[in-house]
């Protein structure tokens, strides 16, 4: 199944896109994308309830907003320099173990939502990533059992503010977790839908030009290994969401480097996940 949210922020309802690119209300089902609903049965009763109600579920009006397809989340976990090209354009040396960081859950938009310059930034950065949905809780989990923990998948921005993230000492949570630098969506694929999570096309357009273009082939640790290790650290409970770390081609890693700006578009899409589109917008209160 391919979950969606729709409706406007704080009134967000549940659904399904079925092919053809349609979405259907599911909200007749009496679930929400929550820690909950991954948590328990959530997608089997799902799968029964539209078996039974697709014909008679709501159709979305085309013009309504795409929400998160997650509720906001306990977690987003963040994967830094898991590719190596990624890690020797930003001047690093490719990790012997997973970097891990946190980007507060504040920050979870839509996939079309615009991206707004933090106050005083001067340094927006872009990163295509896709993103792990936990589907049970996990905990010291073996990486041989680890997809068993996981609910599916979803294009993720990882967008950051590197002089926040890097010239302002502490950790690099102060540059990704600023309102709307997580725009996830446009849906969330079960793991049914995905074969093979670690052979995927990934790309990112800024303004039409490409500025990324890989693969998940070329991740150092697979999202098996990075849902096991990570559950080494830390409970992962249902509806946490792990981004996977970003291929080379961001702006920090240019020469010059080059940032966004007001009305800059950007633009991104992985295989079989969908694409989603953003705006850069300046500073408002």
């Amino acid at each position: 199944m391919k979950l969606v949210r729709f409706g406007e922020r704080e009134a967000e309802r549940p659904g399904l896109l079925l092919a053809g690119g349609v979405r259907v209300d599911v909200s007749g089902s009496g679930v929400d994308y929550d820690e909950r609903f991954f948590g328990g049965d959530g997608l089997e009763r799902l799968r029964e309830w539209i078996e039974k109600n697709c014909s008679n579920a709501p159709r979305v009006d085309s013009s309504a907003r795409w929400a998160s397809p997650v509720c906001r989340p306990s977690k987003i976990i963040c994967i830094g320099l898991n590719y190596k090209d990624h890690a020797k354009e930003s001047g690093l040396e490719a990790p012997k173990e997973p970097v891990i960081f946190f980007k507060a859950t504040s920050s979870l938009v839509g996939p079309n939502d615009a991206v707004m310059i933090p106050r005083g930034a001067t340094k927006l950065d872009w990163e295509v990533e896709i993103a792990v949905v936990i589907g049970k809780e996990a905990r010291y989990v073996d990486k041989e059992r680890a997809n068993e923990h996981v609910a599916g998948y979803v294009l993720h921005n990882d967008y950051s503010e590197r002089e926040f993230q890097l010239e302002r000492g502490g950790q690099w949570v102060k540059g990704k977790s600023a309102d709307t630098f997580a725009p996830l969506g446009p849906f969330l694929a079960t793991r049914d839908e995905i074969s093979d999570p670690g052979r995927l096309e990934m790309w990112l357009k800024v303004n039409g030009a490409m500025r990324q273009k890989s693969s998940t082939a070329n991740m150092i640790f697979d999202i098996p290994f990075l849902v096991s290790y990570t559950s080494q650290f830390m409970t992962l409970v249902p509806g946490d969401v792990i981004s996977t770390g970003t291929p080379a081609g961001v702006g920090l890693g240019m020469k010059p480097p080059v940032y966004l700006k007001p009305g800059d578009v950007v633009e991104l899409g992985i295989e079989k996940l969908g694409e989603s589109r953003q705006k850069v917008i300046a500073f408002t209160t």
